[in-house]
């Protein structure tokens, strides 16, 4: 897949990448996303066995397979640049590592895979000094890869994407991952209140639900707790290049504050004020 100004070779500066040089990573983070994906195709579509981490979350050698060839990749291209992975954790790679760091996760819907649900991603993001420029999610099973860098513009399988229009709750699409823990978590009653409010909700979680949102097919979701950086970096370049919001509870646009809400950027303060009015203030 090739973005706007691609530019070829790909910048290996150790600064912050821009313009033609942040297409080139872009298309760079693509094509090792979808690579990946290959990788864990062969293993889908029935029940896969896994092991339970030590956060108690599950694990299969696939997702480590997947995160191999992710950081084999981009150590090969850009060996002084640091990467963070869900499986491995960090590594800098070089004695005097760069200001990038890419920040990946073999298989984001670990639960979802396991059970062939087409719902899960490959996600691959890059941030300069902490603040993330670019994001990947390639859903394998469904053929689908979105992608956005700043300033470029989000990209559903090549093609524009955009955050819908929708400026009225009471017609809204309200998504979360797992109905159950949104409910038992600081911010269920106000997750009770905003299903109230909005036109319907489902449960097309993980990286999935928020890239609808960046493509404008929901307009709202909410992952309300244990959001990892590795699960929420690649979603602010793209929500936000679609033109949406996304933040934290706090309604601090972050991928580090442990929590996540998407929204078209139209109704994300409303949608603020509910999930958070139990205490008068963001928890």
């Amino acid at each position: 897949m090739t973005f706007p100004g691609d530019a070829d070779p790909v910048a290996r500066s150790s600064g912050g990448p821009t313009g033609e040089a942040l297409a080139g990573l872009l298309d760079f983070a693509v094509g090792i996303a979808e690579e990946a994906g290959q990788v864990t195709l062969p293993h889908f579509g029935g029940v896969v066995d896994a092991a339970d981490k030590s956060d108690g979350t599950p694990v299969t050698e696939v997702d480590r397979l997947a995160e191999s060839i992710l950081r084999t990749r981009i150590r090969d291209r850009f060996p002084g640049d640091r990467i963070l992975g869900e499986e491995e954790g960090e590594e800098t790679g070089h004695p005097t590592p760069t200001r990038r760091r890419w920040i990946v996760d073999p298989i984001d819907g670990t639960r979802a895979f396991m059970r062939g649900v087409p719902l899960y991603a490959v996600l691959v993001a890059l941030e300069v000094e902490g603040d993330p420029v670019l994001g990947v999610a390639h859903f394998p099973a469904l053929s689908e890869t979105v992608a956005a860098a700043r300033g470029q513009g989000c990209y559903r399988d090549g093609v524009r994407a955009t955050v819908s229009r929708q400026a009225t709750l009471g017609r809204a699409l309200a998504l979360t991952s797992d109905p159950g823990f949104t409910l038992m978590s600081p911010v269920g009653p106000g997750w009770s209140r905003l299903t109230s409010a909005v036109a319907y909700t489902r449960s097309w979680g993980d990286a999935y639900g928020h890239c609808m949102v960046a493509t404008g097919r929901a307009e709202i979701m909410l992952d309300p707790a244990e959001l990892a950086p590795w699960d929420a970096a690649p979603l602010l370049p793209i929500v936000t290049e679609a033109g949406g919001r996304f933040t934290d509870l706090r309604g601090q646009p972050t991928v580090h504050g442990g929590s996540g809400l998407s929204s078209n950027g139209l109704l994300h303060q409303e949608a603020l004020a509910l999930l958070n009015e139990e205490a008068g203030a963001p928890y």
